[in-house]
């Protein structure tokens, strides 16, 4: 089918508690799953956030990720699929 170009839904910690991000968020066809502050635990969250934070601190143990050296966007996301496939074929040889 067509490239989707919003999420369908999003989940969100307490930080991004805000009226206005809700509403943008509905405004957008955007479910939101996100904690109140001082009403929610944000640990129903956690099972689905860890697996986007460990991604990223897999691609941050590439230097040439951590900072984005390289001025042009196509070079940089070459380098992240380099990094990418390196990651999947480590996991992939254990």
């Amino acid at each position: 089918g067509r490239r989707r170009r919003r999420p369908g839904k999003l989940h969100a910690d307490k930080g991004y508690d805000y009226a206005h991000l809700r509403r943008w968020l509905r405004g957008r066809g955007i479910r939101h799953r996100i904690a109140r502050r001082g009403i929610e635990s944000s640990q129903r969250l956690g099972r689905h956030r860890w697996v986007v934070e460990r991604t990223m601190s897999w691609l941050a143990g590439c230097r040439r990720l951590h900072r984005r050296y390289e001025r042009k966007a196509e070079h940089f996301l070459a380098f992240t699929s380099i990094a990418c496939t390196l990651i999947c074929y480590r996991r992939l040889t254990k």
